[in-house]
């Protein structure tokens, strides 16, 4: 096991490596393992990611705060940094999980990467396991958006029609299949106002309304990014085609009025002139 290799990716070097050791030790492969290191680096994620997020968004209330930690330090968050590390080369395990593949579960990975921080922390104290876990975390907390991160489908949809001032979506139950311990429930969410219809399925009602909240919420999204301009734009140009239309045979009336005037004048003019010269002629 190269042990120097992890220690560089932690950028952490340790003085006592036989906390690395043990941090990276399954319980399947010995007495000594990391159990306890994993549960003192379980606390240490917490108050650290707590301390990042703190510090990253001074705008986000206790709740919120609450949520995106929550998913930053869960199973599968922990799980992706240590695949990235590819800490898998250097777990200790046993025969029974090395056949099965323990190096490749998420839990075992996930616990390994929480011990670690426990076994640094141990090792040189909390500043320094805060600045291990600081490293592993802010390329994450780039592109992280805490007022969505952590929100369940539902969730989402929901907040998002309302930004929109549409009504909220409609779930319904359409069919469930299978024995009755081993059921697949057939969902239909609907948001009227836009025709919107889509179908989900889950082994529990709850899963399947997720499963259609989701692609609702995708197909309602790429609906209201395309129809606002083209629904905008076709009728402005009509009414503006229109608009000049009817300036053009305003005008041209306005011209025939003009000359119907005209001429009705010129003819009086004639006649009174025609009038006025009939007597001097019998006269003379």
């Amino acid at each position: 096991m190269n042990e120097q290799l992890l220690q560089k990716r932690l950028g952490h070097q340790f003085n006592d490596v036989a906390l690395l050791q043990q941090a990276l030790t399954h319980r399947s492969h010995s007495v000594s393992h990391n159990e306890r290191l994993e549960f003192l680096g379980d606390s240490i994620l917490n108050c650290v990611v707590a301390s990042i997020l703190f510090d990253t968004f001074d705008s986000i209330d206790e709740g919120d705060l609450s949520r995106v930690r929550a998913n930053l330090v869960k199973q599968q968050s922990l799980f992706e940094i240590a695949q990235k590390m590819e800490l898998s080369q250097f777990l200790r395990l046993g025969e029974g999980e090395l056949k099965s593949g323990g190096f490749r579960r998420p839990s075992i990975l996930a616990d390994t990467l929480e011990a670690v921080f426990g076994a640094i922390y141990l090792d040189a104290g909390f500043e320094a396991a805060r600045k291990v876990i600081k490293s592993l975390y802010e390329p994450i907390l780039v592109s992280v958006d805490p007022t969505t991160l952590g929100k369940d489908a539902k969730t989402l949809l929901q907040e998002f029609l309302q930004s929109k001032k549409i009504a909220l979506p409609q779930y319904n139950v359409v069919a469930t299949h299978g024995a009755a311990h081993n059921q697949e429930f057939e969902i239909e969410c609907l948001v009227p106002k836009l025709e919107v219809q889509v179908f989900g399925t889950g082994g529990s009602r709850r899963a399947g309304e997720q499963a259609a909240a989701k692609l609702a919420l995708e197909t309602v999204v790429k609906l209201l990014s395309k129809t606002p301009t083209n629904k905008k734009s076709k009728p402005r140009t009509s009414q503006l085609k229109l608009a000049g239309i009817a300036t053009i045979q305003s005008t041209t009336a306005a011209n025939d009025q003009k000359q119907t005037a005209q001429s009705s004048v010129n003819q009086h003019d004639e006649q009174l002139s025609l009038d006025v010269s009939l007597p001097q002629t019998i006269q003379k």
